[in-house]
């Protein structure tokens, strides 16, 4: 079972949701949240992938805040310093880097919806660090102040669903497009008649088991190659 920690973030703090997998380590993977928030769903993807073998680390970009309903969701994510979020991201990096239980080459990154396009941007941001990246429905290209596809050091899986008014075919066959022109390894899945947030099985009204099923098979499949153990 997983459990809070906190830790220091350039200065300031976060906390965040830290699973480990029953062996004790395991690859690091740091998982970034959907708009709602640090909520449960977050924190039992972070479980589902400590019993698949990793340390998972979701940082709690809103402090402590989530919310069910879409409006607030969406002014909690416009209203995000991204330079803070640039900090807590990085300061979670640092912290799964210290973990004894942490094994592998480099980190991975993974995250759904606003997480997905945040994902990227950690990815270009900790170069350092970030081997693996996969965008969930990220709304494309996330370039922090200063970033460019130049920056990424990592390879990226992104998985993409077919209705999407927020990040349909079109932004994921850009960001493919975007990363094969700068010579980065890219594959971007997209998966027929599913709806934004198909991997979420607490919104039953999009949420697609078949999807998700295969979606979180080669994910874990992807970072298992690509950070070793």
């Amino acid at each position: 079972m997983g459990k809070s920690v906190e830790f220091p973030s350039n200065g300031g703090s976060d906390r965040g949701w830290l699973a480990v997998p029953p062996s004790g380590k395991g690859p690091g993977v740091v998982v970034i949240q959907e708009w709602w928030g640090l909520v449960d769903h977050i924190k039992d993807v972070c479980e589902r992938f400590a019993q698949a073998g990793f340390v998972a680390l979701a940082p709690d970009l809103y402090h402590g805040t989530t919310t069910k309903e879409p409006d607030e969701a969406a002014k909690h994510s416009m209203a995000l310093n991204l330079q803070q979020v640039a900090k807590d991201m990085s300061g979670a990096v640092d912290y799964l880097q210290g973990q004894a239980a942490v094994t592998g080459e480099g980190l991975g990154v993974v995250g759904f919806c606003m997480g997905g396009s945040l994902a990227l941007q950690l990815a270009q941001q900790r170069p350092d660090a970030i081997r693996a990246a996969v965008p969930f429905y990220g709304a494309g290209p996330a370039h922090a102040e200063g970033q460019t596809w130049a920056t990424l050091n990592a390879a990226v899986q992104g998985h993409y669903a077919e209705i999407d008014d927020f990040a349909g075919p079109e932004v994921a066959r850009q960001l493919e497009a975007e990363l094969k022109q700068a010579g980065k390894e890219v594959q971007i899945f997209l998966y027929p008649g599913t709806h934004h947030a198909f991997f979420n099985d607490t919104r039953p009204e999009v949420y697609d088991r078949a999807a998700a099923t295969l979606a979180w098979e080669r994910t874990l499949a992807f970072l298992r190659e690509t950070l070793g153990g």
